[in-house]
């Protein structure tokens, strides 16, 4: 029986109150044929209903397409997903309790899906503890409607874990490059293979339909099998896409230097204006550690790689959580995606690597910070981000940098003289009482010995002995005014307060390469 379907007769396949689990980084690797067959099916014939829709990274454009198609009422009944920041049509749908809703850690997912295919009991891992997944807080829950406990607090040889517990899978949606009429599938021009294959082993072994979206079928035989990243003994249905539904990513068709199929001339990039960013992406860059395996959050740390192409620094050795090592990753919505790639791995493996200490430093976003030292980026009133993969990146790197401007809202600054000049002040404080959801535990770093900054344009902190601390602040600025009085918390302030380098704020380059 051929396994080659229309994507009408794929959907098909799917009943009502089925898991379905798609794959897919923001663009990159989206079967959107398949989620756009879906959708039509069920504003067509109201079926099938109450879904369980399940994700390591949400697949979408901020606005309608990806996973954003299937935010119906009556389709989902429940969503679990690792990062919610595109998906922006899902997000209204936990916050307004219209269905159950979880976060978990977006590796730990990927990991869960290796192990449910390996028919454990789920995922044993110390990821989450002391966030807001530790069933002691919140337990990964995103709404009032969601009671089901998903991850579970246990002791194993004495030390405290939680278990990521096993689920039934009914569906899968995955995108192939060139497929065969056996199902065999390369991924070739994609810019990542993420968790497809642990994904497509998890959803068969537990009796369940494969279905994969792909740009080219061939006939039997044709591939080299060293290039199959899928094998067609995990595939139930093929379904031929159109380009449209295809994209390599959200801003590209198709670029080879993504995939790593080529290595493209990269221009030199243009140094950014003496701003804020500069200053926080200038501090964050003077600890930088010689040689140290890096991640780079997107946003503001995105500003170091700049600074230090501009400064003469070696390159860096960047990760992404997609699997890319090497490089220069995207931001916005292609991030995830590198161009020059050294290599592509899967995104388990990233996160085995990430999970396991082998990163040497992490510099991440900074939205909510309090007076402990915890960080929040995950969830801020009815807006629902998610972790992504950063309770994988913060919990288990040695060296943690957080980089933000010190208030949001409205900032405007100005850099002259060597000296920094607030203009007008952000409306929304960032340094508060308490954050309304921890995605990183101050506690947690305490115990495992981690170094933690704070770095803002005005002022930079340290988490000391458990304690959050302030160590500098900018020439220019006023310590009651323009720092103490900008906080819900009074800090720690070091004995031997510094001023931050006056060359943070000067048009030259610093000097970094010679420091």
């Amino acid at each position: 029986m051929s396994k080659i379907l229309s994507a009408a007769e794929a959907v098909s396949l799917l009943k009502d109150k089925d898991t379905l689990c798609i794959v897919g980084f923001i663009g990159s690797v989206l079967p959107q044929e398949l989620i756009n067959a879906l959708e039509k099916r069920f504003l067509e014939t109201g079926s099938p209903r109450d879904l369980t829709l399940h994700f390591c990274t949400g697949g979408g454009d901020g606005d309608k397409r990806g996973e954003n198609a299937l935010a119906h009422e009556g389709l989902l009944k429940r969503i679990v997903g690792g990062h919610f920041g595109l998906v922006p049509q899902l997000q209204k749908m936990i916050a307004e309790n219209k269905v159950e809703g979880y976060n978990l850690p977006l590796g730990t997912i990927g990991h869960l899906y290796r192990d449910i295919a390996g028919g454990r009991l789920g995922t044993l891992t110390h990821v989450g503890l002391k966030t807001f997944v530790d069933p002691r807080l919140e337990g990964g829950k995103m709404n009032e409607r969601t009671t089901e406990d998903l991850v579970e607090l246990v002791e194993v040889a004495g030390e405290e874990r939680l278990l990521y517990k096993a689920q039934h899978f009914d569906v899968a949606f995955l995108r192939a490059t060139i497929c065969d009429e056996d199902g065999n599938y390369t991924m070739e021009k994609e810019a990542s293979a993420l968790e497809s294959l642990a994904l497509a082993q998890a959803v068969h072994n537990q009796g369940g339909k494969v279905i994969v979206q792909a740009e080219t079928i061939v006939k039997s035989g044709t591939l080299d099998a060293r290039k199959v990243k899928v094998p067609g003994i995990l595939v139930d249905a093929i379904v031929q896409s159109v380009p449209e539904n295809h994209m390599q990513t959200y801003v590209a068709q198709y670029n080879p230097a993504f995939s790593g199929e080529c290595r493209v001339p990269v221009d030199s990039m243009e140094p950014m204006p003496l701003n804020e960013r500069k200053v926080i992406a200038r501090r964050s860059a003077m600890e930088l550690i010689p040689g140290a395996i890096i991640n780079l959050g997107i946003g503001v740390p995105e500003g170091i790689s700049n600074v230090s192409n501009e400064e003469g620094l070696p390159g860096l050795k960047l990760t992404v959580e997609a699997g890319g090592i090497g490089g220069f990753p995207s931001g916005g919505n292609a991030f995830g995606a590198v161009t020059n790639p050294d290599c592509i791995i899967d995104l388990p493996a990233m996160f085995d690597f990430y999970d396991g200490g082998g990163l040497g430093q992490a510099f991440l976003g900074l939205a909510q910070c309090d007076r402990f030292g915890n960080i929040n980026v995950s969830k801020f009133g009815p807006k629902i981000a998610g972790c992504g993969g950063f309770i994988n990146i913060t919990q288990n790197t040695k060296n943690v940098v957080y980089c933000g401007t010190f208030t949001a809202g409205g900032l405007k600054v100005e850099v002259a003289d060597g000296k920094l000049h607030i203009v007008k002040e952000g409306k929304v404080k960032k340094f508060i009482q308490d954050v309304e959801q921890v995605t990183f535990s101050a506690e947690y770093a305490k115990e495992n010995n981690q170094n933690v900054m704070y770095i803002t344009e005005r002022a930079v902190f340290r988490l000391i002995d458990g304690v959050l601390t302030l160590t500098e602040i900018a020439p220019g600025v006023d310590l009651q005014k323009d720092v103490l009085d900008q906080m819900e918390f009074v800090p720690e302030i070091a004995a031997d307060l510094k001023v931050m380098d006056e060359h943070l704020f000067l048009p030259e380059t610093m000097g970094l390469a010679k420091a």
